[in-house]
C-alpha cells in the first residue's frame, strides 16, 4: 500500500469512528484499534456485544460459535435474517463485522468452546474475552482457565426470562444477586475449581446480570398442544441443543441486547481507565524527572 492510500485508509477509519473518538480521545482510539477481543458465544447477548465492539473501533475481533442460525433466533440475534437460516453464526457475524469496519481483522471460529478446544482458542492471546456462553460446564471451565492464565474476561449470566433492561447491573461474579445462573456458576467454581467461598471474597471477574426475578415460560398453543419441538437446522448434537434443556425460557432482544452492549461498554471503559492511568503515571514520572533536574541544578549552583 502506498503512503497516499495508507493515509486515506487511516482517515476513513478515523472518520468512521469519529463520534466514538469524541467521547474517548485519540489515545484511546489508537488503543482500541490495536485491541484484540474474543467473543465466545454469538447468541442474543454475544451478537450484540461483538457488533458494538466493532462499532467502537476494536481492531481485532475473534468470534467463536459452533452453532447454525435457527428461525427461533430471529427475535434476539443480530445475524438471524431472512435467507441465512442454516448458516454458521460465526461466519455470518464475522462478515457483518467486516462490513462495519473493513479495516478490522475479524476471524470466525466455528467451534464449541470446551476443554478440548480451550488451548487453541485462548492461545490466540486476546486482550479481553467476552464470555456469552450459556453452557455451565463450558462457562465454568473458561472462567477458571482465564483465572489461571491471568486473562481479562467479563462474563454474562442469565439474560433469559427477563423483561426490564433497567435492572441490568455489572458487579463481581461473587456478589451478584437474584440471578439463578450466577448462583449455579459460583457453586461449580467453588466446588470444582476452588474459587474463594463467602460473599465478601471477590472472584475478580466482572459479571453482567439482572436482579429482576426470572419469569416462568408461558406454554404456547401454535404447535397444537405438542409443546416445543426443536427445529435447529443442524439437528440435535452432543454439545448443546434444545432437547438437553429442561426448560425453554422466554427472551426479549431489548434485554439480551442490553446485556451485550453492557459487556462491550465494560471493555471500552476499561481501556479508557487504563489509558488514563498510564497518562497519569507518565505525567508523575515527568514531574519527578523535572524535580530531580531542578534539584541537581540548585545543588550545582550552591556548590560553585
Amino acid at each position: 500500500m502506498t503512503m497516499d492510500l495508507l493515509q486515506e485508509s487511516n482517515y476513513i477509519l478515523h472518520r468512521g469512528c469519529d463520534r466514538m473518538g469524541r467521547l474517548v480521545g485519540d489515545d484511546v482510539m489508537k488503543q482500541l484499534f490495536q485491541t484484540h477481543v474474543i467473543v465466545l458465544g454469538l447468541g442474543g447477548v454475544g451478537s450484540w456485544a461483538a457488533e458494538s465492539l466493532a462499532r467502537s473501533g476494536v481492531g481485532r475481533i475473534t468470534v467463536v460459535d459452533f452453532d447454525e442460525i435457527c428461525i427461533t433466533n430471529a427475535n434476539r440475534q443480530l445475524h438471524a435474517l431472512q435467507g441465512l437460516v442454516g448458516q454458521k453464526k460465526a461466519e455470518v457475524m464475522a462478515e457483518r463485522l467486516r462490513k462495519i469496519n473493513p479495516q478490522a481483522q475479524v476471524t470466525a471460529l466455528t467451534q464449541f468452546y470446551n476443554q478440548e478446544t480451550s488451548e487453541e482458542i485462548l492461545g490466540l492471546q486476546p486482550d479481553y474475552i467476552v464470555d456469552c456462553i450459556d453452557n455451565l460446564t463450558a462457562k465454568t471451565y473458561l472462567l477458571n482457565e482465564c483465572r489461571q492464565k491471568n486473562l481479562k474476561i467479563i462474563t454474562s449470566c442469565g439474560a433469559s426470562a427477563k423483561m426490564d433492561p433497567t435492572r441490568i447491573k455489572i458487579s463481581d461474579l461473587a456478589q451478584t444477586q437474584v440471578d439463578p445462573m450466577a448462583h449455579a456458576v459460583r457453586k461449580i467454581l467453588r466446588q470444582e475449581y476452588q474459587f474463594p467461598k463467602g460473599n465478601r471474597k471477590k472472584f475478580d471477574i466482572p459479571c453482567v446480570y439482572s436482579d429482576e426475578p426470572p419469569m416462568e415460560p408461558i406454554e404456547l398453543k401454535y404447535d397444537n398442544g405438542q409443546g416445543f419441538k426443536c427445529v435447529c437446522p443442524q439437528g440435535q448434537n452432543d454439545l448443546h441443543s434444545c432437547l438437553h434443556r429442561s426448560v425453554i425460557w422466554g427472551t426479549a432482544s431489548f434485554v439480551t441486547g442490553a446485556f451485550g452492549l453492557a459487556m462491550a461498554s465494560w471493555v471500552v471503559r476499561d481501556i479508557v481507565k487504563t489509558q488514563s492511568s498510564l497518562k497519569k503515571q507518565l505525567s508523575e514520572e515527568c514531574d519527578q524527572s523535572d524535580l530531580k533536574s531542578l534539584n541537581e541544578s540548585v545543588s550545582l549552583e550552591m556548590s560553585t
